[in-house]
């Protein structure tokens, strides 16, 4: 049965404090077998300081491939492991004009795949919060009050030995993807074209999540060309009309 990744790279009005403009550049990060540890580096292009909590949780799907969001920093007695990832530090005060990087470490079992989802929301400094702003500055900060984007990511954690085999099948009016490995494959650059290639539909990217499969409308006359990713090799896949 086909798996449907969970929407959670979003964007989202939130509100924050004026002047203040965050990016957490690429949406999509993938943590390789052999490493544990991620740099998120989040920048501020307006002219005031910027204050962001950041929040952890993680995508469980069950046999009929839904995704649930299950918050990281759970009970001890829970059946999901505790602290699988760490996000440091979960408040950010990036000011303007400037840059600030979170560590994302992952402890976690690598027998399987396993996927999360980084929140970071530019919210307003509280009293006693982990922002340490004074209550002057919280007042001020409040008078200038107004809406500002955040911002959802998705982290893919391969697992320890990733096994990557893609099947493509070109199925009249159809393309059929399954993949057959236990890490997810990515087609990007997912083009969609006349003929003679000069004219294409906007570019996409895509998914395909271990043991599922992801089918596309193929259209006559149309000319179909992607990037297939499997892990770090890459190669181009086209389909000619």
């Amino acid at each position: 049965m086909q798996k449907h990744l969970l929407a959670v790279v979003l964007m989202f009005p939130l509100l924050a404090q004026a002047g203040a403009e965050i990016t957490i550049g690429t949406l999509y990060d993938y943590l390789d077998g052999g490493k544990s540890m991620l740099l998120k580096r989040v920048r501020n292009s307006g002219d005031a300081p910027a204050f962001v909590k950041v929040s952890v949780a993680e995508l469980i799907y069950d046999a009929s491939g839904t995704a649930r969001e299950v918050a990281v920093n759970i009970p001890d007695n829970s059946r999901v492991e505790t602290r699988a990832l760490v996000a440091s530090p979960a408040r950010l005060i990036v000011p303007a004009g400037g840059m600030q990087t979170l560590r994302v470490l992952y402890m976690g079992k690598r027998d399987k795949e396993r996927y999360f989802r980084l929140r970071f929301e530019p919210v307003l400094p509280q009293q006693n919060d982990a922002f340490g702003v004074s209550a002057d500055d919280r007042e001020r900060l409040s008078a200038g009050l107004n809406s500002l984007a955040g911002y959802d990511g998705l982290l893919f954690v391969r697992p320890a030995q990733p096994r990557y085999a893609t099947r493509i099948d070109p199925l009249g009016a159809s393309l059929r993807i399954k993949n057959n490995g236990n890490s997810t494959v990515v087609l990007d650059n997912f083009h969609d074209c006349s003929a003679d290639g000069k004219q294409c539909e906007v570019s996409s990217r895509h998914h395909v999540l271990p043991q599922s499969v992801r089918l596309f409308e193929r259209k006559a006359g149309r000319l179909y060309y992607f990037d297939l990713i499997e892990g770090d090799k890459t190669q181009q896949i086209e389909l000619k009309p």
